[in-house]
């Protein structure tokens, strides 16, 4: 048999998009394919900045301390390369004020932490090590078209330069598919186009909307902390705010509301959300900062899980938000896509090259870190009556009562408010806190 046919080797993995998926996806590949193609639709600045293609870039983002892990281990060096690049550490415990749903979460002893930068410098420290690989190429400002193949083995990507639409249109063949392409993915449409059966979903909606701004921080300005997470309280309280640090001594500011409270349009709008929510404190602080940009929106859309675990051609792995999207108020995304890239690597270390059953155990890899992911956001998603779609039934509304307990009693217990946050930073599973030192204070209530 050729190697086309057993669908074994390693000749050539094409990557649909060059974002932070993408670019982490193309790493993972490196050694076990001959060649890396990486079709981006944009053409990267020259120095770090937001990207038209990336919307969503220009607000608040957090890779949380799990994700800072995979990629560290990815990237041996990578912290320090952020850090260089003007990153902010923030530990959970003492830099990081927290207003949950049910109050101020208590100081805890952990070492905890997120690195907290604008996009473009996360995007570009990741980019600058992908380029410097000599296996992985960049076609940019192209963009995919189509796939080629059948509905049971893809052969390669129909590709021609973006903004062209009477263009050439060019295959490019390839053993391996990789969409990274994030939430507008066309993957979709494209397998239908070859006779594929709709891929099975998961699709909750609680209408997200947010608005962002830059400011730059007062200097000498001492606060106490050095990050603000005002969070939702359903069904009454459905707007959040968050002030992070990030580099050039600025701080990214995002507000947002779920359906029916999304913030109004510009800096007006931007104001009216800030007095808005639940606590005025980032409002005040805010008084005396002067902005350093315009106000930005954004709404993502709906939550949606595609489980191409369960239906895809050969040869094909989906990972990022073409996977799954996630309501970005959690800030789980990067975070999921580098444990996609992670899972990628694994399996086709496991297979020893990009064929057929290394893209069968990745897909499986993916789904397989994004379901706690998943569970967590969209059952929060739910308490509110506008959301729709997501989980539903007896056993969400005994989670719901489970986790308010947790979050009381983590508004006065060090054990229990470190636990939580461990499970939100996803270096623990939401099974953690079923540890008899975590669940006896959480059924017995009370005063920590």
């Amino acid at each position: 048999m050729t190697m086309r046919e057993t669908g074994q080797g390693r000749g050539t993995a094409v990557v649909i998009g060059g974002g932070l998926a993408g670019t982490l996806a193309a790493w993972a590949l490196r050694g076990f394919a001959e060649r890396i193609v990486v079709v981006e639709r944009d053409r990267y600045p020259e120095q770090p900045g937001f990207r038209a293609g990336l919307p969503q870039g220009r607000h608040a983002h957090l890779l949380l301390e799990a994700g800072h892990r995979v990629l560290e281990e990815l990237m041996p060096g990578a912290r320090e390369e952020l850090l260089a690049a003007g990153a902010v550490r923030v530990r959970l415990a003492g830099d990081l004020r927290w207003l949950s749903s049910a109050g101020w979460m208590a100081e805890f002893e952990s070492d905890l932490a997120f690195l907290s930068c604008t996009r473009p410098v996360l995007d570009r420290v990741v980019l600058d090590r992908v380029r410097g690989e000599s296996s992985i190429e960049f076609l940019e400002g192209t963009e995919v078209v189509g796939l080629l193949g059948s509905a049971q083995t893809l052969t390669g990507v129909q590709v021609r330069e973006r903004g062209d639409g009477s263009g050439e249109v060019r295959d490019l063949q390839a053993e391996l598919i990789v969409d990274a392409s994030g939430r507008s993915s066309a993957l979709p449409s494209w397998l239908a186009e070859l006779g594929c059966a709709p891929v099975p979903e998961e699709r909750v909606d609680a209408g997200i909307a947010y608005a962002s701004r830059l400011f730059h921080r007062p200097p000498g300005l001492d606060l106490g902390y050095t990050a603000l997470y005002l969070q939702t309280k359903a069904p009454d309280a459905p707007r959040l705010g968050v002030l992070l640090p990030v580099e050039d001594d600025r701080w990214i500011v995002s507000v947002g509301g779920m359906r029916g409270a999304e913030p109004e349009p510009g800096e007006a709008g931007f104001n009216k959300q800030l007095d808005l929510l639940r606590d005025p404190g980032m409002r005040e602080v805010l008084a005396s900062a002067q902005p350093a940009g315009e106000v930005r929106g954004f709404r993502p859309g709906p939550g949606v899980w595609r489980h191409y675990e369960r239906r895809a051609p050969e040869g094909l792995v989906a990972l990022g938000d073409a996977a799954c999207t996630f309501n970005p108020v959690y800030g789980q995304g990067i975070t999921v896509a580098a444990f996609g890239a992670r899972a990628l690597r694994a399996a086709t270390t496991r297979h020893g090259g990009i064929g057929h059953a290394a893209a069968r155990a990745a897909r499986k890899g993916v789904a397989a870190v994004t379901k706690d992911p998943w569970v967590m956001s969209s059952s929060e998603d739910v308490r509110f009556a506008t959301t729709t779609g997501g989980p539903s039934g007896a056993l969400v509304r005994v989670q719901h009562r489970f986790l308010d307990r947790v979050l009381a009693r983590a508004t006065t217990d060090p054990r229990v408010c470190a636990a939580f946050q461990e499970v939100m930073s996803l270096v623990a599973p939401p099974t953690s806190l079923f540890r008899p030192a975590v669940l006896a204070p959480v059924l017995r209530g009370g005063a920590g």
